[in-house]
């Protein structure tokens, strides 16, 4: 049993005398700040500044004092790296490794341990479920990579923990530089009553050197990066991609090139054979990560995750394509960055990335414990790679050469000048320029609250005023605030209309004469409702009692709710035959005061890459689908990747290929009397699979009408 010592100011002193290293002049205030303040403290430095030493420092606090310490991240990859190195330095600092545990939503190691690694959505659960979490122990929640906190998809997660935190838990939150932190400190002392001491620093261990690469591919680029000795060579490297897909197409590319030395290659050999390679992507990825080059991102298995991470560590492999995974914070000895493109999104309306991730990626080379110094690497297209040395082969033949063969030749090279395509997307030097001198970015609210949040809030408490208080605390401008009040109300009357709420007051009868969707019916709809076009409107002569459920409510609903976020509610609205003196007739607009969760409502949680209620209805249309009706299936499945899984479950790998017939058998929970059924009918015209699965759907033939 380790003794408390008498005062922090004691902590603090031991803390500093075992760091195997003099700390930076930032992490040296910091510790100071964290050691004599009773709330907490934000640091705001460039990434490689060492944020790690600081956090450590709340951990190693814990274990001296026999309380309870939460150490949150945005990622599992950077739960488990921060987890393993935890462990580690609780055996240096003479404590047993068992006293670190790690909680995330597919592992649980050591779950009663005082300092507890987890990712951030594991400590909102916990916030949310007191009842069965005494956090009457904790005395800290440590929250790296915080300008997560500014995701338009997750920061809400941040957002509405640091809401929830009892006052006496410390906070310590660990952010890249961001442009407004005294702002975002005010914001939580009158928001939620915390007084933080900020502690920032600008300046860079690690000088970076940015390089814009037009003359070379990418293959071409890693090879000659990968030359000379120790020195002088610019890898390893991390290869950004914004897509999975992207990463191995990538990697292929580079398998072919020397990147490894002879003492090198026997070294990975060696290491290769250590592991079982038989799941998954794992035959693909070995062959791969023979040749020096690995592959990294979300979609691997984690045990695949953490061998690349560790190989990469003892630096046997050059180069490791990956997604922005890994500009989150895992910690890897990269002496360069290569970007293969500054575009993201979807085919055709891909965007710049913005200023906030190119920097995170940017901080990912030269890391002070490995180098003392880091390159940054931009690709041009290979559009525009190909017509500079078309350019450059072409300039060499002289204007005013009288040389019949030179002539002929330039006449040769005019008709295969490469061009730009019209379906492609480009960038320049000029973008990436933009990106290095942006200023960081801003701490602030953003996104609404996802569905399957808003559901699990709601089962937790139905006070609406309670979801109402949140809003307008968030970090906002007046009108967004407002505007997030209105898309609050829209999103429980979308609940209430699909039957996933029930709501107090009942709504006025307007709205209480929308019929509900099929994916809250209980009973068996009718045959009729599966001819009926998706976005029909209820019949003006039906009573509104009696009709049969309406498949366009739904989806009606779902775009008051997208207006909701965008505010274009003139846009949505028909305004013919509305006057003034109507428009002024309105009641007042509803006003919920509780939100009762039914039990259906837990369906809302089997959807993670969907919207969950659009999901819900496509796999209720696809239940309720005529077998005969292609063209209605077509309309119905195409958008949801998981809908044979809801029915069926995860179909027999080995039989599920493109081109072969799946039969009954080979489908769980499906008997002859099914067949054929709309999920079998959806497998059997799926043409792009992977071995974890269906990743998408692709069809052999446009279905007949």
């Amino acid at each position: 049993m380790h003794e408390p010592p008498v005062s922090r100011d004691d902590l603090a002193s031991l803390y500093l005398d075992q760091l195997p290293f003099d700390p930076y002049p930032v992490q040296e205030e910091a510790l100071l700040a964290w050691f004599t303040t009773d709330e907490g403290v934000l640091v705001c430095a460039p990434t490689g500044m060492g944020k790690t030493v600081i956090a450590e420092a709340a951990a190693f606090e814990a274990l001296h004092t026999l309380r309870i310490c939460y150490y949150t991240t945005p990622l599992i990859a950077l739960t488990e790296q921060k987890f393993r190195e935890l462990q580690e330095l609780a055996v240096r600092w003479g404590f047993h490794p068992d006293d670190i545990g790690l909680v995330t939503g597919n592992r649980r190691v050591n779950p009663e341990a005082r300092v507890l690694v987890v990712v951030a959505e594991i400590l909102l659960n916990r916030l949310l479920n007191r009842e069965a979490f005494d956090f009457n122990q904790v005395d800290s929640v440590v929250m790296d990579e915080f300008h997560s906190f500014a995701d338009p998809e997750r920061g809400i997660v941040w957002e509405l923990s640091l809401a929830l935190l009892p006052s006496h838990v410390r906070l310590l939150l660990l952010s890249a530089t961001v442009g407004n932190a005294a702002e975002f400190l005010l914001w939580l002392k009158n928001a939620h009553g915390r007084t933080l001491e900020l502690v920032q620093s600008t300046d860079r261990k690690v000088p970076l050197t940015f390089q814009w690469v037009g003359d070379r591919l990418l293959p071409e680029q890693l090879e000659v990066m990968a030359e000379g000795d120790e020195d002088t060579r610019k890898t390893p490297a991390l290869v950004f991609c914004f897509n999975r897909n992207e990463c191995w197409d990538v990697a292929e590319t580079l398998k072919g090139r020397r990147l490894l030395t002879k003492e090198a290659q026997k070294q990975l050999d060696k290491q290769l054979q250590r592991y079982d390679w038989s799941k998954g992507a794992g035959p693909k990825l070995k062959r791969l990560l023979a040749r020096g080059v690995g592959v990294h991102h979300a979609g691997l298995l984690p045990r695949y995750r953490r061998i690349v991470e560790e190989l990469f560590q003892k630096k046997l492999l050059q180069v490791c394509v990956c997604t922005e995974t890994l500009a989150a914070g895992i910690n890897l000895p990269a002496r360069s960055v290569v970007l293969s493109t500054l575009l993201k999104g979807a085919p055709g309306k891909k965007t710049l990335i913005s200023a906030s991730s190119a920097h995170q990626m940017f901080g990912r080379a030269g890391r002070p414990q490995f180098d003392t110094r880091g390159y940054v690497f931009a690709m041009a297209h290979e559009d525009d790679v190909k017509i500079l040395r078309w350019k450059e082969k072409y300039d060499q033949i002289p204007d005013d050469t009288k040389d019949p063969n030179l002539l002929r030749m330039k006449r040769q090279m005019r008709k295969k000048m490469p061009t730009r395509r019209s379906n492609q997307q480009y960038w320049n030097e000029a973008q990436f320029r933009k990106l290095q001198q942006a200023p960081p970015g801003k701490l602030a609210s953003r996104g609404p609250l996802p569905w399957r949040l808003l559901a699990y809030l709601l089962k937790v408490s139905p006070e609406v005023d309670r979801l109402k208080a949140f809003y307008r605390k968030r970090l906002m401008e007046p009108k967004r605030l407002e505007r997030g009040q209105k898309e609050l109300i829209h999103m429980l009357m979308t609940l209430w209309a699909a039957g996933y709420v029930d709501l107090e007051p009942t709504p006025p009868a307007p709205l209480a004469g929308l019929s509900t969707s099929p994916a809250s019916a209980d009973a068996e709809a009718p045959a009729d409702a599966a001819s009926s076009p998706p976005d029909a409107p209820p019949s003006a002569e039906a009573p509104a009692g009696d009709q049969p459920p309406a498949l366009g409510t739904l989806g009606q609903l779902l775009q008051e709710a997208r207006v909701g976020v965008t505010g274009d509610e003139d846009q949505n609205i028909p305004t013919s035959g509305v006057t003034a003196e109507k428009e002024s007739e309105k009641p007042p607009p509803y006003e919920p005061v509780r939100a009762h969760a039914k039990p259906n409502i837990d369906k809302l949680f089997l959807f993670r890459s969907v919207n969950p209620l659009y999901g819900l209805f496509l796999a209720e249309e696809l239940r309720i689908a005529n077998p005969t009706s292609e063209s209605r299936r077509w309309k119905v499945c195409w958008r949801c990747r998981r809908l044979c899984e809801l029915r069926h479950g995860r179909p027999d790998r080995t039989s599920f290929h493109p081109g072969r017939s799946l039969k009954p058998a080979s489908i769980p929970n499906c008997s002859a009397a099914d067949w054929p059924c709309p999920a079998s009918w959806l497998l059997n015209r799926t043409t792009k699979t992977t071995a974890t699965g269906m990743t998408g759907l692709a069809f052999s033939r446009w279905p007949k009408n």
